[in-house]
């Protein structure tokens, strides 16, 4: 695995966060300019804001046409190293889950390939980890309240088994299904984490906690990662837990990630990886109404915004160190 080349900076990235963050500031205080200032402040203004969208635009054409190819030609091409140990460890990240995490474990565990599943238990108030392991699960106890936490905490204790190659990430809500597991597998050989995409509508239930406003807050927060790794993938969703990682690079670089990332870790997750030189592949997954109620970033429209602001900060001023 190559690493991170770390000579190109993501000089456009900085022109798309200033085309929505700071013109709408200069453009509110155009607006507020009209009824406390006079004209030549207006004027002002005005320049302001038209050397803002130059600048902008310059930024973007010279990190597409001039950083873009540099960075694509440390590229190796198309990765295709299979594993041959095909055998999975599932892990799934479980907070007041009881009424759906017994029949997500029997899901997972139906699947040929799923050698066990493990349950991380972030200190849920229910009956969570007595049905999972009724279900047949290995249950793990995780006391650091938080997503970050939770998800961290899975990765690490499905990454050292050594009898399997490969780790599915993913959530004990029902949100995702089983099935699924033959796409990822089917680009495994593609990358160190095949990630989970729930961007095609045609997969997607009508009735699940997407809404259309988070699904387009997503695409642009995946973008925006894109746009950053300019030339090293193609990234549409960054809030979806459902992945698969090969053991091996967590085992090795599952230290550099810092767990006190809460809601935001998935977009973390995926930009520290690209950092560290992972090979990232989304694949399209099914998305299912929940069983339960939502405890995460998706609870409301209020709720996911505060989260994407946080990815948007992340991404672009970067994360907080571990």
């Amino acid at each position: 695995m190559k690493s991170a080349n770390k000579r190109v900076l993501p000089v456009g990235l900085f022109a798309v966060v200033s085309s929505v963050i700071l013109l709408p500031i200069l453009t509110l205080i155009s607006a507020l300019g009209i009824f406390l200032a006079n004209s030549k402040t207006l004027n002002l203004m005005a320049e302001i804001i038209g050397f803002a969208i130059i600048l902008m635009t310059t930024l973007l054409l010279f990190d597409i046409f001039v950083l873009a190819p540099i960075r694509k030609q440390d590229s190796d091409g198309v990765l295709d190293l299979p594993t041959k140990n095909q055998d999975i460890t599932v892990a799934l990240t479980a907070y007041n889950d009881e009424l759906s995490i017994a029949v997500a474990v029997q899901d997972f565990l139906k699947h040929p390939n799923v050698k066990r599943v493990i349950v991380v238990n972030n200190n849920s108030s229910d009956a969570t980890g007595e049905r999972a392991a009724q279900a047949g699960a290995v249950v793990v106890f995780e006391p650091n309240q938080g997503y970050g936490h939770c998800v961290f905490r899975a990765l690490h204790e499905a990454s050292n088994y050594l009898d399997t190659d490969l780790v599915v990430l993913c959530e004990g809500d029902m949100t995702f299904r089983a099935q699924d597991i033959n796409k990822l597998l089917a680009f495994e050989s593609h990358g160190q984490i095949i990630n989970g995409t729930r961007i095609s509508e045609q997969l997607r239930m009508p009735d699940t906690q997407l809404s259309s406003f988070i699904y387009f807050g997503n695409f642009f927060v995946g973008k925006l990662l894109e746009l950053k790794h300019l030339g090293k993938g193609t990234l549409t969703d960054v809030g979806t837990t459902y992945k698969l990682c090969k053991s091996e690079y967590l085992r090795e670089n599952l230290i550099h990630y810092n767990p006190e990332i809460n809601f935001e870790f998935n977009a973390y997750f995926l930009d520290k990886s690209l950092q560290l030189g992972a090979r990232v592949v989304e694949v399209p997954i099914t998305f299912h109404k929940r069983i339960g109620i939502s405890k995460g970033g998706n609870i409301s429209n209020k709720v996911a915004t505060g989260v994407g602001l946080k990815m948007i900060r992340g991404i672009v001023f970067g994360w907080p160190e571990k």
